[in-house]
């Protein structure tokens, strides 16, 4: 009998309780856009053909479980495109938000396994080419780092 061994392909598992990626989120549209940024530059996300995700925004004043299910289609839309976990997000608002509806969104957020880095309102955004590609490079700034410090 001959005895043989299998091993992983070279490198480890990835770290679970590394932080994901950080997406930037425009909600400042009838439907949102969703870009990522890697130093400093920022791509547009979107569905592969056959697998579209339905991101239309809610209305600022919608309960948080509509804002739940909102962040819970703009991640997949991202961790399907990136495959990889994503885990932090900037949001672009059309209008600065109260801080019920501030409270309302970390909440929300959090309940769909984001956590807000930052909301934004449109005087925030800078000159980049849209809303959701500066609240990208926000994220990328503000995302939190994996590895020895």
């Amino acid at each position: 009998m001959k005895l043989f061994q299998i091993e992983e392909p070279d490198g480890s598992p990835g770290d679970p309780d590394a932080p994901g990626a950080a997406i930037g989120i425009d909600a400042s549209a009838a439907t949102a856009q969703v870009a990522v940024a890697v130093g400093g530059n920022p791509a547009l996300v979107s569905d592969r053909a056959g697998f579209a995700v339905d991101t239309t925004v809610p209305d600022s004043d919608a309960p948080a479980s509509a804002w739940q299910g909102f962040f819970e289609r703009v991640r997949l839309r991202a961790e399907r495109a990136l495959a990889r976990p994503v885990s932090h997000a900037v949001l672009a608002l059309g209008a600065a938000a109260e801080p019920a509806q501030i409270e309302r969104l970390n909440s929300a957020a959090a309940a769909a396994g984001l956590t807000l880095l930052e909301i934004l309102a449109p005087e925030a955004l800078g000159g980049a080419e849209t809303p959701a590609s500066a609240a990208a490079i926000v994220a990328e700034d503000l995302a939190p780092r994996s590895g020895p410090a």
